[in-house]
């Protein structure tokens, strides 16, 4: 998939991924050793984009499992068509249950779900487990023969092998602790807030109309807003967000007026709000 580091940075930064050195080598390091990537970090600094970067430059199908409180095996390996199969049974009435039972669960019945249909076909595919610490504990069972043996055991089917491996990206918020034997079978990439030169270079990438003092006054408040207790401080996409805020209202410098009547934008507690306006010194910054 990749021949060195440096070619994921490069390929990545082609679809308006910058990468730093720890992110392009350990996806490099996944892609060649074949092993899970689980990327793990505050929500909004480039973890789901990252999977979607990899699919975009590997001319990857994108598969993707949003992980949510109460996904089950149903939602995530597969699950059989009951009403195609009431029908199947329903017009056979005079078979025998062997002969209707050896139809019913088959192929053609089987609905398969984002870990099953990762597996099958010879076609590239990234598989992207997105919020993982959202599913229940339970649900990690289901992943373990998947990420370790790239295989689904299907009872009436019997074990589907994976005949190309998938690229797989786990990503966690931390809400939860994930469990050991999940981290074991992934490699560990750990995604925080970027540095001050990164984060002006991504501002430029995605709002290049953007002034460069400005972007870079913006970028300079932001990090002053990350160092203060607040109950969700912003994100790289924030940032981004922030920066088409400006040039929406045409502003050519940070002053308090546009800080204050655009902090909404950053910040989405009312909370957070009131603590950045009383303490937010523009001149310190």
């Amino acid at each position: 998939m990749f021949t060195s580091v440096d070619d994921v940075t490069a390929r990545l930064a082609e679809t308006g991924y910058l990468a730093s050195p720890a992110v392009a080598t350990t996806v490099f390091l996944a892609a060649k050793l074949g092993k899970p990537l689980l990327v793990e970090g505050p929500a909004g600094v480039g973890k789901t984009e990252l999977a979607k970067a990899v699919a975009a430059i590997s001319d990857a199908r994108l598969i993707r499992l949003q992980c949510y409180e109460g996904v089950d095996e149903s939602r995530a390996l597969y699950e059989w068509n009951h009403a195609k199969q009431l029908l199947r049974i329903t017009a056979g009435r005079d078979e025998s249950w062997d002969q209707t039972r050896t139809d019913i669960f088959s192929e053609e019945f089987l609905l398969p779900r984002p870990l099953l249909t990762a597996i099958r076909g010879d076609d590239a595919k990234v598989l992207l487990i997105d919020e993982m610490d959202k599913a229940d504990v339970e649900v990690e069972g289901l992943l373990l023969e998947v990420l370790s043996d790239f295989q689904v055991t299907v009872p009436e089917l019997g074990t589907i092998e994976a005949t190309r491996r998938p690229f797989v990206v786990l990503t966690s918020n931390a809400s939860r602790e994930l469990s050991e034997a999940l981290r074991r079978r992934c490699l560990f990439l750990h995604i925080g807030f970027p540095e001050e030169d990164l984060e002006r270079r991504i501002v430029a990438l995605k709002v290049p109309e953007l002034d460069a003092v400005l972007a870079e006054s913006l970028v300079r408040v932001v990090g002053a807003l990350r160092a203060m207790d607040l109950r969700k401080v912003p994100s790289v996409a924030e940032t981004v967000d922030w920066a088409r805020t400006l040039l929406a209202l045409g502003a050519d410098r940070l002053d308090e007026e546009v800080v204050r009547a655009s902090l909404g934008v950053v910040l989405k507690h009312q909370e957070d709000v009131q603590t950045a306006a009383a303490k937010l010194d523009l001149d310190a910054v």
